[in-house]
């Protein structure tokens, strides 16, 4: 088996980019290249809209919108509840990958946030009325092409790419490399996220890391954007474990590892394959952790209603600015502690993190 190169980003948990180098043996390759699911709906309902659309303005730079499901369809994931025939996007991250690979900024945009959505197609194909609504109805009324839309006229960005990944693939990925290590201020006891952990170092299955980034009663102050912050550690970690334990090395290890990752993929056509993934991603392995950052957008609570948010202003709109020149962006650090009571405040900064793992001492 030749070499094969994986790289690992995204929320909530929950997005997964397979970037394939050369692998011998077509019968392993044609069944992962197979497990992408191509969203062909989105392509055709991206390309009704394509003149109202914003346009790239940096050659060489992409934005992809990678979207966590909480899906409740499919083998598995109807332990999280039962399937009402529609799914929402329980995590929503923007990953900007500039010019030349030098960096990649993954951003997060909260689920509540209150945003203006366009007339969207629903799967029974009436058509929605523009509407104020939580950016994950965008995704829940009509599937990717409608988040997409929202994305675009929220942040003036073009999407160029969309990856949707469900509850099952991420726990499958994190089992794939045998779980992931954090480290927990407190203890954890949270019946709604069936989590029950101690204080302390502690290793995380597929099962026990699902609810672990989705808890939000339990953990820190309750907020979504205190859940965001710990997805992007909790990622920050896992990227550090596949890249650290041998798994890039070890064909045992990676296969399923891959498949794990391709089997729970649904992307825009482009990318519905192994061939599609390498060639967006083939760069990304020689940018150093400290270039791959994590944040939230600059947020604060909704004006008419705190369980809501809405973005700061001006700082988001120059971040999306920065994001649409392919302009560095700086950021501030945030708290690194999984316990009660850490908060990342609203603020101008934009606050994250790189790509270090949080370790006990």
């Amino acid at each position: 088996m030749g070499r094969v190169r994986w790289w690992w980003v995204g929320g909530g948990g929950l997005v997964a980019v397979a970037v394939v180098v050369g692998i011998a043996g077509g019968v392993l390759y044609a069944r992962l290249d197979g497990n992408i699911t191509p969203d062909e709906a989105a392509a055709a309902e991206l390309a009704r809209f394509e003149r109202e659309r914003p346009s790239a303005l940096v050659k060489g730079a992409q934005n992809v919108l990678l979207i966590g499901s909480d899906s409740r369809a499919g083998g598995g994931n109807g332990a999280y509840g039962r399937d009402l025939g529609s799914e929402r996007a329980d995590s929503m991250i923007l990953l900007h990958l500039a010019a030349g690979r030098r960096s990649a900024t993954a951003v997060s945009l909260p689920r509540d946030l209150m945003v203006e959505m366009p007339a969207c197609l629903r799967a029974d194909g009436t058509r929605t009325t523009p509407a104020l609504v939580m950016l994950n109805h965008a995704f829940q009324t009509g599937g990717s092409a409608c988040a997409i839309r929202t994305v675009e006229e929220l942040t003036g960005i073009r999407v160029d790419h969309h990856v949707v990944v469900d509850f099952q693939g991420f726990k499958e990925m994190v089992d794939a490399v045998d779980g992931v290590e954090v480290c927990l201020a407190e203890p954890v006891d949270d019946r709604a996220a069936k989590l029950r952990l101690p204080a302390g170092k502690v290793t995380l299955n597929g099962e026990q890391a699902l609810g672990f980034v989705r808890a939000r009663k339990s953990l820190g102050d309750g907020s979504d954007t205190d859940r965001m912050d710990r997805q992007q550690r909790f990622l920050a970690a896992l990227v550090d474990k596949v890249w650290s334990n041998g798994v890039l090395l070890n064909p045992v290890k990676l296969y399923p590892v891959l498949d794990a990752a391709t089997s729970s993929v649904t992307a825009d056509p482009e990318l519905a394959g192994l061939r599609g993934m390498y060639e967006l991603v083939r760069g990304l392995r020689e940018i150093p952790t400290d270039r791959v950052q994590f944040l939230t957008v600059p947020r604060e609570s909704y004006i008419y209603n705190t369980n809501r948010d809405q973005l700061v202003q001006p700082a988001a709109g120059k971040l999306f600015e920065r994001l649409r020149a392919d302009l560095p962006v700086s950021v501030a650090s945030a708290p690194q502690s999984y316990g009660h009571g850490v908060r990342t405040p609203a603020t101008p900064l934009f606050r994250g993190g790189t790509a270090a793992t949080q370790r006990c001492e």
